[in-house]
């Protein structure tokens, strides 16, 4: 094998360091050829650097491959939006995955297999708001009041902001994504879902240029919904989505949405991908309300799959998967979220007498 894949290590805060901390002792178990580095992030790097995210850890992340993180409730924000914005990970990938033994709502989830794909930059995540009075030199109308937006009185406004280089890239990424699933038996097929019938200029831009891109792949299936109409057809046949893409805003929302439909946010991973870098994060939050009460590690160790996968790991993510999923199947090592009675550690070690 060659050198050592490099990986940042960021175990974040709350529940969320606990079910990151069993994680990695997990990987560590599988004896792969991965050097591991925990920068100073957060918290603690206050009290040693006077600063939650120094020069040192944003070095860190520059020098490896890829990182793990647990998640944030402020702390460590510095280092999550650097490894976003900064290393410019455009595609957040967040898989929905029905097994046997895990909980959900439905009376039949069997069969669902979707992956959400999320614009991950743009839209009102540019975070740029401020009062409506501000918009007042512009002399912006708005076309269902019929009169300038500042004129509707004290309020506030925010930028939807969509770029035809985020559009394409991203609509790249799922097409990609979704003839790489074809090939391992998948049905090929992106959705792509906007609510272009009314913000024709934002929806409206990335719903074209996901149907222009659409024509590059002839052998990839292809069809637009309305948001709303997606999110219908979502809680009812989930099982009828393969590659799921989306705007910003929708795909954070409603790859919620498409957790709960199988097993809840415990089990919800992501990834974010870039060009040159990617990081992988449980969807979950930091999770204090479940601080040392049996966090269920389920989201952080697919998490941890997927970058394996990610770092030519293959093998062994497959093996992680599978093992998770017949822990699911006998149901003897569940956490509490899953009706079970399991700590934390202890449903890792299922998972590793599994492999």
């Amino acid at each position: 094998m060659g050198s050592a894949k490099r990986v940042v290590a960021i175990p974040g805060e709350d529940a969320a360091a606990e079910a990151f901390a069993a994680t990695t002792s997990l990987l560590d178990g599988l004896s792969l050829d991965l050097d591991w580095s925990y920068p100073p992030v957060g918290a603690a790097a206050i009290q040693t650097h006077g600063e939650p995210f120094p020069p040192e850890a944003r070095a860190a992340i520059d020098d490896s491959d890829a990182a793990l993180f647990g998640a944030t409730s402020g702390a460590s924000a510095g280092a999550l939006f650097y490894l976003r914005w900064g290393r410019e990970t455009f595609a957040n990938v967040r898989p929905t995955r029905f097994a046997q033994g895990v909980g959900s709502p439905l009376t039949r989830p069997e069969g669902i297999d979707l992956v959400i794909v999320r614009e991950n930059l743009e839209d009102l995540y540019v975070l740029s708001e401020g009062a409506l009075q501000d918009l007042a030199p512009l002399g912006l109308s708005s076309a269902t009041w019929q009169k300038p937006v500042a004129d509707l009185g004290p309020g506030a406004y925010a930028l939807k902001v969509i770029t035809e280089r985020g559009c394409q890239r991203v609509s790249r990424f799922a097409f990609e994504l979704a003839r790489r699933r074809k090939a391992q038996g998948q049905v090929g097929k992106v959705t792509c879902a906007t609510k272009h019938n009314l913000l024709f200029r934002t929806d409206g831009l990335f719903h074209e240029v996901a149907q222009h891109v659409a024509g590059e792949y002839q052998d990839i299936e292809f069809e637009a919904l309305i948001i709303d109409d997606f999110a219908n057809r979502l809680v009812g046949r989930p099982q009828q989505f393969d590659v799921v893409l989306l705007p910003n805003l929708y795909g954070d929302v409603l790859s919620d949405a498409a957790a709960a439909l199988a097993g809840g946010l415990g089990l919800a991973a992501s990834g974010c991908y870039g060009n040159d870098y990617a990081y992988f994060e449980p969807v979950h939050g930091t999770a204090p309300d479940l601080e040392r009460q049996r966090v269920n590690p389920t989201a952080t160790i697919l998490c941890a799959a997927m970058m394996l996968e990610y770092l030519e790991f293959g093998e062994a993510a497959q093996q992680l998967v599978a093992a998770v999923e017949r822990v699911y199947a006998r149901g003897t090592s569940l956490t509490p979220d899953q009706g079970g009675s399991a700590s934390t550690d202890e449903f890792c070690d299922a998972v590793a007498a599994a492999i």
